[in-house]
């Protein structure tokens, strides 16, 4: 599913359109793109600061998140390069800690494009080279790097020595663009979801992880034991921290958090107090995660609207389990989702169900849907808002979280 991403900086958009223009509609994963595409400019993997390496099909760009939020709150600075954005092209991309400005964007971005003519790298790999040549030429402390899909084949697995790598929850999604070829990929589809997000780990760096299934782990055993990468467990080599009070709620983010101090904790280059990993955690902002919206917003008006992207099943049961309330659901689920799965989680605490549209995104029918639950399609947010009374969720996808959040004029920074 091709990605939509606008800018009303007018050279950044008709950056995006030229984009456009060289890419050659592949859809496999693969390195050799990026690979030739970074070599062009100079290998800039090369010259990042200290790279905590963050893999998972939910959860990492929370973990993401708390690494941040700790290694700021010891006094490091730190870049951050995560997806997808909700509003903002420039979302992707923290330099030292603040957003990178579209000045700055444009001119990386064109460099990057001058050096993909022939090469038709797709538009993640563009932005992982534009992120890397900004993290390469900016100084920081540390790096903190999200995988995009997957991880063995992922873009930002180009990255030969990060300081440490972890992987958060794991569930099924994007299963088919996963394509593992090797003969030792195991057939369990959980498994080969594990055998995938390990593909990260590399020779000599820690590999940090949290409880799965045992032949989950097992599968993620087999990868870090081959390439040589200590493996750290969640039950057996650390646990979830107790004194951690993280400012994200649901009890799936103490989870999120207590990895990303375990990651820290592996390593000894950056230096690290419990206290820092407390109080970041702690000031840990992140959007569209069980996110409150302000009610004076526009989209808002006054009433209590609660945002979670809640993209997939397992998201979906987290977000079920954060809940502090019943309330009225507004869900719009992209067209390549389990919608079945999400609204049967979600909809054990809807007082009531609204089907959306998701703008420029294929999606389920919301029509379809409202006759499928006994819910009400709507024609987009403002019908869907209508009068309802009540706490009001709306979830389902990070697109639809990012429209909400530009109408709600409540841009993440």
């Amino acid at each position: 599913m091709k990605e939509v991403i606008r800018s009303a900086d007018p050279r950044v958009a008709a950056l995006i359109a030229r984009q456009a223009t060289q890419y050659a509609g592949h859809h496999q994963l693969g390195l050799a793109r990026i690979e030739a595409l970074l070599e062009r400019l100079g290998r800039p993997q090369d010259r990042l600061p200290p790279v905590f390496h963050v893999a998972g099909t939910n959860g990492k760009g929370s973990t993401c998140a708390f690494l941040r939020g700790a290694l700021e709150a010891a006094g490091h600075t730190v870049h951050a390069f995560t997806s997808p954005h909700l509003v903002r092209y420039n979302e992707r991309i923290r330099m030292a800690g603040t957003l990178i400005d579209d000045d700055r964007l444009a001119a990386l971005m064109a460099r990057v494009l001058d050096a993909n003519e022939e090469l038709s790298a797709s538009l993640f790999e563009v932005n992982t080279a534009v992120a890397f040549l900004a993290f390469a030429e900016t100084p920081a402390d540390a790096c903190i790097i999200e995988v995009g899909l997957g991880g063995r084949l992922d873009a930002t697995n180009v990255i030969e020595h990060p300081l440490v790598c972890g992987i958060a929850s794991l569930g099924i999604d994007h299963e088919a663009f996963l394509l593992a070829e090797e003969p030792s990929t195991p057939t369990d589809p959980l498994a080969r979801i594990g055998f995938e997000k390990a593909g990260i780990a590399k020779s000599g760096v820690p590999l940090v992880i949290q409880h799965y299934p045992p032949r989950v782990e097992a599968a993620i055993a087999a990868t870090a034991a081959r390439v040589g990468a200590p493996l750290l467990v969640e039950g057996r080599d650390w646990a979830i921290d107790c004194a951690l009070a993280p400012a994200l709620p649901g009890p799936h983010q103490r989870h999120n958090a207590s990895l990303a101090a375990a990651m820290l904790r592996a390593q000894s280059l950056l230096a690290m107090s419990d206290e820092a990993i407390r109080d970041g955690v702690a000031r840990v902002r992140w959007p569209a995660r069980m996110q409150r919206l302000d009610p004076a917003g526009p989209l808002a008006r006054g009433r209590e609207v609660w945002l979670d992207g809640a993209h997939n099943e397992a998201a979906a049961a987290a977000l079920v389990e954060a809940l502090p309330e019943p309330m009225h659901m507004i869900l719009g689920i992209l067209a390549n989702k389990n919608a079945e799965a999400i609204v049967t989680s979600l909809g054990a605490k809807a007082l009531s169900l609204t089907f959306v549209p998701i703008a420029e995104h294929d999606c389920h029918d919301p029509r379809l849907l409202a006759q499928r639950w006994g819910g009400r399609a709507a024609a987009g947010l403002d019908d869907a808002l209508g009068d309802l009374t009540g706490p009001v969720l709306i979830a389902g996808s990070l697109y639809l979280a990012g429209e909400v959040l530009e109408r709600n004029s409540e841009l993440p920074d």
